[in-house]
């Protein structure tokens, strides 16, 4: 989508149509989203003195901080990670090293950026690929080499090069004659039409590479060059494989792909829209803050983590097996539910980090009876979707789902608020003997508020069973 053509009126109207309510939340990371293109029309030093303002989302569970992000960073085709800020509380034990959001990052964006590439010479590498395939299907239209070279006698050519030998002029290798043309021409046109798609060939495959590891998250980047050096100097293995035509396109397709792909290149541009474009979603930011704690001095492990994250929120860079990468233009969302602790918990440093401070509201009946019916992959036209591959037409009273969200409600006030999370397991329980029977019996069912109530009863009487529902 056109950066330009995206307002942050457009930018919430596109989340809108996927997430129910917090317009706060909305309208802060469309503003933030189109401050970046802002800052992409300035010129000269402002440019880079103009950082992103980070938000910190706080709300309970299943709310839409997340979706919020992710659907954020898929409208622009922006490199997105989520991590969890407790996966950093032990390094050294079991932990992660907080560098690892940043390579994470680049990564996300190398496979972003790869596939675009992939994309846009699918058509060449196409035609690549039948060109290999009239090759084994017809090999007697293969172009000849006519030259008459082999390994030795170009390395011998090369040394003669270099020793101010004169170089003989290359000869222009002999063409197929005008029948042979013909053929190969309706060898590609049967191809291209799927013709042969059936046919079993053999083929040469290249075999994945295999990956050295050298254990702990610290090792990683060092692990990835190996692997990097080594792929470029040893010789790359393939094995026979018996495939149909149609696979051998798709193969050919890849492995031709691979080959017009600048890797540099490609490397280049992914840690560029890292750096300018990356978002980094940092979850459960409350279980790092240092608030709660009833006795005791202060939590050093926690207040540790937040000391670790702070310079890459800051702007810092960040050696990464792609090359080194500023996170100064990185735009970091945090979230936290932040029900024993708060905000002003973390440290001064990393609050004045994230100035902008949304506060996302729990649903309401009205809005689970929203999200069971108005976003565009609402839950219960994916339930219709997937029991309609059985036979089963699955039809939703209105009286049905308003007993869904209002006991859907209502196990969340008796029991843990887990948000619109408790949708899946109503929506499950309400539908399970239907599933299972559906490839026998297939035919119409009706999901009305009696229905419902029937299948549901259990459950909301018995609140030591509902706490172990997610």
């Amino acid at each position: 989508m056109d950066p330009q053509t995206l307002t942050p009126t457009r930018i919430v109207a596109e989340l809108d149509r996927y997430i129910v309510g917090q317009a706060d939340a909305k309208r802060s990371v469309a503003i933030a989203l189109r401050n970046r293109y802002r800052r992409s029309r300035l010129t000269g030093e402002m440019r880079d003195e103009v950082i992103p303002k980070n938000i910190l989302m706080i709300g309970p569970t299943g709310v839409g901080k997340t979706e919020i992000a992710r659907r954020l960073a898929n409208l622009v085709g922006a490199p997105f990670i989520k991590v969890e800020a407790t996966k950093y509380t032990e390094v050294g034990y079991v932990g992660r090293d907080v560098e690892s959001m940043v390579r994470d990052l680049v990564e996300a964006s190398i496979r972003t950026v790869r596939a675009e590439r992939i994309e846009e010479t699918r058509e060449a590498a196409f035609e690549a690929a039948l060109e290999r395939l009239a090759d084994i299907i017809e090999p007697s239209t293969r172009a000849p080499s006519g030259d008459g070279s082999t390994p030795f006698s170009a390395l011998s050519a090369m040394l003669a090069g270099q020793g101010g030998a004169r170089s003989v002029p290359e000869s222009a290798p002999p063409s197929r004659s005008e029948e042979l043309e013909q053929r190969r021409e309706r060898v590609l046109s049967e191809l291209r039409t799927g013709f042969y798609d059936v046919r079993i060939i053999e083929i040469d495959v290249e075999e994945p590479q295999t990956v050295i590891s050298f254990g702990g998250p610290q090792m990683e980047d060092m692990g990835g060059n190996m692997n990097d050096l080594l792929g470029s100097m040893l010789p790359k293995k393939r094995s026979k494989r018996r495939v149909t035509v149609a696979e051998a396109k798709q193969i050919f397709t890849q492995e031709e792909a691979a080959k017009l792909i600048d890797n540099d290149s490609l490397k280049r541009e992914a840690v560029r829209r890292a750096e300018q474009d990356g978002i980094i979603f940092i979850d459960e930011m409350d279980k790092i803050a240092g608030g709660g704690r009833q006795n005791g001095g202060p939590d050093v492990s926690r207040e540790g983590v937040q000391r670790d994250i702070l310079p890459i929120v800051e702007g810092s860079t960040v050696l990464t097996k792609h090359g080194p990468v500023k996170t100064d233009h990185v735009l970091f969302i945090g979230a936290g539910a932040f029900h024993v602790s708060k905000p002003s918990d973390l440290i001064p440093e990393l609050q004045g980090r994230f100035p902008i401070r949304v506060e996302l509201g729990s649903l309401t009946r009205e809005d689970f009876k929203t999200i069971l019916t108005a976003p565009k992959n609402a839950l219960i036209e994916q339930y219709r979707q997937l029991l309609a591959t059985d036979e089963v037409q699955l039809t939703f009273t209105d009286d049905g789902i308003d007993a869904i969200a209002r006991l859907a409600t209502l196990v969340n006030e008796q029991t843990e608020n887990i948000g619109a999370r408790r949708l899946h397991t109503m929506l499950e329980r309400v539908l399970e003997g239907i599933s299972y029977d559906a490839p026998e019996k297939g035919g119409t069912v009706v999901i009305d508020e009696a229905y419902v109530e029937e299948r549901l009863a259990d459950i909301v009487k018995d609140q030591d069973l509902s706490q172990y529902i997610l």
